[in-house]
């Protein structure tokens, strides 16, 4: 009996002393608001507060603070990211700038849209956009298209003036994809998303022992796609239909006669 309160005991200081380890490595929540939109930004890559498209998320900081966000694109899609800071009222001439990475953390070009922008004394608010390139399926190793997976986003103000560093500010940010559909498919895909980890699984789990990252917790609604299925199909049996019938009108039209006679040919030539 004695030896089995000794035991018991033991087994209850483990799971005190595993319990806040356990804690610590799953990934927290982000402060949101009534709508569930995420209020605060990230400080890194590693940090970036994850964002669903279509939801407008605010963060307040200071300015000369690099703020993060991320979201997941999936193939097909072009997003378009949008981002407005609001200035205090007495502040001198800033330049903001919005830039976009994949899960490589390489920097994708915007196609087109007001990525950087200066804000002159006294302006109240400045707007940004970036507007990417579509979503691959799939890619070329030497290429730097986009691929499917989590994007992050980085704003911040650059050449600050030594008197604007730590004044407040606040920034939203929102992220809407149009689809672009069969036009941007290719043939192949990517057996993964480029979704890196950003926690630490702790393994407690039955199904789970052994430790390892844990992925964007965000993915699209109707979950990552194949990257084998496109609407390029359809139009592409719409045209072999086409092309079949087209052949079969056209042998109506010239055939002659008879057996395959020519109608202009005597019959018993």
């Amino acid at each position: 009996m004695r030896t089995t309160r000794v035991l018991g005991a033991v087994a209850l200081l483990l799971g005190l002393a595993v319990s806040p380890a356990v804690a610590d490595s799953s990934p927290s929540a982000s402060p949101s608001d009534d709508t569930g939109a995420p209020t605060e930004a990230g400080t890194a890559f590693r940090t970036a507060t994850e964002i669903e498209q279509g939801r407008q998320a605010t963060a307040n900081g200071s300015a000369g603070d690099y703020l993060y966000w991320s979201f997941p694109a999936d193939a097909g899609q072009r997003p378009t990211v949008k981002a407005t800071v609001k200035l205090p009222e007495t502040h001198a001439a800033e330049t903001w700038r919005i830039d976009v990475y994949d899960g490589l953390r390489r920097r994708q070009a915007c196609q087109y849209g007001a990525q950087s922008r200066t804000a002159a004394a006294g302006t109240s608010s400045v707007e940004l956009a970036c507007v990417l390139r579509t979503v691959r399926a799939w890619s070329e190793p030497w290429a730097n298209d986009p691929l499917p997976g989590t994007y992050y986003i980085r704003l911040t103000a650059v050449d600050l003036p030594t008197s604007d560093l730590g004044v407040p500010v606040s920034a939203g940010v929102q992220v809407d994809s149009k689809d672009i559909g069969g036009a941007a498919a290719v043939d192949g895909s990517l057996a993964e998303p480029l979704v890196p980890g950003v926690a630490v699984r702790s393994g407690a789990d039955e199904e789970d022992s052994e430790r390892g990252a844990v992925l964007s917790a965000i993915e699209p609604d109707d979950g990552w796609s194949s990257g084998w299925w496109s609407d390029r199909w359809v139009w592409t049996g719409i045209g072999g239909v086409l092309a079949a019938l087209a052949g079969i009108g056209g042998y109506a039209l010239t055939r002659g006669a008879g057996r395959g006679r020519p109608g202009r040919v005597p019959p018993g030539v």
